[in-house]
C-alpha cells in the first residue's frame, strides 16, 4: 500500500488483504484506487474480498482497478458469484449497486497507466515466464519516487524504470533455499524449474538496485517465504555484495518512508 496525503494506493490483492488493510488503519470505504502487477493468484486471490469489504463498510464512490487481462472478466465473475447477496443487501439495507462501483481498467502495454493531481503511474514489461503480461510499477509523486518490482527474473527493463527511486520494494528468492522447498512439495522438480526462470536472486537483486541507483531497497515476497531457518541477515547477505544503499527486509504491516 502507498498513501499519498493520506489516500491509500492498493498494489495487489492477494490471500488476507482485506484484513492487513483494516489492521494497518485502512477505511476500506475510502479506498478508491487498486493496481495490479499480474493474475498469479497470490496477487489476486483477495481482491473480492478488498472491493465487497469496502462496500460493506460504507462505499459509495466507484474503485478504479488497473490490470491486466482477465481483468474484466475476472471482475464480472466475482460479481455475478457475488450476485444473490449484493441484491439482498441492496433491497434489505438500502446500499447501492456494488457493480456500479467497481471499474475495472484493462492494459496490456508498457506506459503511462494512471495520473491525477497526486501521483502518476508507469508499467514496464517484467520477465515473470509463463505470464507475459507482468508489470513493474513505477509511482511518481510531488517529492518521492517508489518502484513495485512485482513478480520478476532479473529485468534490464525494470532497472530502467527504477533509475534514481526513492524506494524500490522489489521480490527476492533465496537461491540455497530452493532446493530444500522443492524437496518438500509434491511438485517439486517442475516448482524448482519456474522458480529459477521467473525470480531474482538476492544476489541479482543488489545488482539492480545498484544499477538504478535507488536511494533505499525493500525486499518482499521472499522466495522460500516458509522457511524460518533463512534469517534475515541471510537475505542481506548477497544484495550487499554489490548494493551499499538502505536496506529493509520487509515484514508485514511494516510502515516506510
Amino acid at each position: 500500500l502507498i498513501r499519498v496525503d493520506g489516500t491509500p494506493y492498493l498494489i495487489d490483492c492477494g490471500y488476507g488483504c482485506a484484513r492487513q488493510l483494516v489492521s494497518a488503519g485502512v477505511r476500506l470505504e475510502n479506498l478508491y484506487h487498486i493496481f495490479f502487477t499480474h493474475m498469479h493468484s497470490d496477487h489476486m486471490l483477495d481482491y473480492a474480498s478488498v472491493f465487497y469489504s469496502a462496500w460493506a463498510t460504507g462505499l459509495k464512490e466507484p474503485i478504479d482497478v488497473y490490470g491486466m487481462p482477465p481483468l474484466d472478466e475476472m471482475t464480472a465473475a466475482f460479481l455475478e458469484a457475488l450476485k444473490f447477496d449484493i441484491d439482498t443487501r441492496i433491497a434489505d439495507e438500502g446500499r447501492p449497486d456494488l457493480r456500479k462501483l467497481v471499474r475495472p481498467h484493462e492494459f496490456s502495454k508498457p506506459g503511462l497507466i494512471f495520473e491525477n493531481s497526486q501521483v502518476k503511474v508507469t508499467a514496464a514489461r517484467v520477465r515473470h515466464p509463463p505470464i507475459h503480461d507482468a508489470f513493474a510499477l513505477r509511482f511518481d509523486m510531488a517529492d518521492k519516487l517508489i518502484v513495485i518490482s512485482g513478480d520478476t527474473a532479473y529485468s534490464p527493463e525494470l532497472i530502467e524504470l527504477a533509475k534514481d527511486a526513492d524506494i524500490l520494494v522489489h521480490e527476492a528468492m533465496y537461491l540455497p533455499g530452493i532446493d530444500a522447498l522443492a524437496k518438500r512439495v509434491a511438485n517439486g522438480a517442475t516448482l524448482k524449474e519456474h522458480l529459477l526462470a521467473s525470480h531474482t536472486t538476492t544476489e541479482e537483486v543488489g545488482k539492480v538496485a545498484a544499477a538504478a541507483g535507488v536511494k533505499k531497497l525493500v525486499l518482499t515476497h521472499f522466495v522460500p517465504g516458509d522457511d524460518p531457518s533463512i534469517t534475515d541477515p541471510m537475505w542481506a547477505e548477497r544484495v550487499r555484495k554489490h548494493y551499499r544503499g538502505e536496506l529493509v527486509i520487509g515484514k508485514d504491516l511494516m510502515v516506510i518512508r
